[in-house]
């Protein structure tokens, strides 16, 4: 994948850990943010379930991307995953189309 990436990453939280799974995932936005290539992070609640998180996330490169999967605070989330997500995240990579 050449250029600017694009992930959705969708999360859904075990029931009772809403506000959990909503906290550790808003920590990852400062220092991500900071990472090089990253162009948006941004978190996104669903308004009919707040048990339901998007992350919509741009990225320069592919390798920039595969940096921040890589990074400590990502290995930290994993760390905690287990006992909040109830079932892995969905993420998926897109590309801009362009006429």
């Amino acid at each position: 994948m050449l250029g600017k990436v694009t992930v959705i990453a969708v999360h859904r939280a075990k029931p009772g850990k809403e506000d959990a799974l909503r906290q550790a995932l808003l920590a990852l936005c400062g220092p991500t943010r900071e990472e090089k290539g990253c162009l948006n992070y941004d978190l996104h609640v669903s308004a009919d379930d707040p048990g339901l998180l998007v992350f919509h996330e741009n990225w320069t490169t592919k390798a920039d991307l595969d940096n921040h999967l890589a990074s400590p605070h990502i290995d930290a989330f994993r760390g905690v995953a287990g006992e909040l997500l109830a079932e892995p995240p969905n993420i998926t990579l897109w590309s801009e189309a362009k006429a």
